[in-house]
């Protein structure tokens, strides 16, 4: 994007502004995601998206292996040496 042009305006209503849909869908903004917003020197505004993660499993994609687990048994015994 070109810092020269504007890409989108927007009206401030409130303390609240608008996100324009054409931003949004162009650095992928999504509900619950957060805007950190930085003031340069210049007077100019920096805007970082921090993207939301719905959990800290969220890529995870379940065990795909053969072998049965007894995760209260492994769990428990995690770092114990048994003779």
């Amino acid at each position: 994007m070109s810092s020269e042009s504007v890409d989108a305006e927007s009206k401030v209503s409130g303390n609240q502004a608008n996100i324009p849909a054409r931003i949004r869908r162009e650095l992928g903004i999504d509900d619950g995601d957060r805007l950190r917003w930085h003031l340069e020197e210049d007077g100019s505004i920096r805007v970082q998206v921090i993207q939301q993660r719905s959990g800290t499993f969220a890529d995870f994609d379940g065990y795909d292996g053969e072998e049965e687990t007894d995760a209260t048994t492994d769990h428990d015994a995690w770092g114990v040496e048994t003779e």
